[in-house]
């Protein structure tokens, strides 16, 4: 896989763990129905949540790794 394809693919796993948060959010202050569900509810949001983060954050750990490695290759043939 190139390293464009895979900065694309790793950019959407982190707007799809950002969108997954901010659902979790939305579940969990506004939503009347989860709010009526109980501790269901609670850990439907919780849930969301932990998957964005999931997502998110080590994707985000690794694609700072391929671009800073992608600037030193590209200083050193400089």
């Amino acid at each position: 896989m190139t390293d464009t394809k895979l900065i694309l693919l790793l950019k959407t796993v982190i707007t799809l763990g950002l969108c997954l948060i901010l659902l979790g959010i939305y579940f969990h202050n506004f939503s009347e129905t989860v709010e009526a569900m109980g501790v269901k509810g609670i850990i439907i949001s919780a849930m969301c949540i932990a998957f964005g983060m999931v997502l998110s954050l080590p994707t985000k750990m690794y694609l700072t790794f391929i671009l800073v490695r992608r600037e030193a290759e590209r200083n050193q043939s400089e």
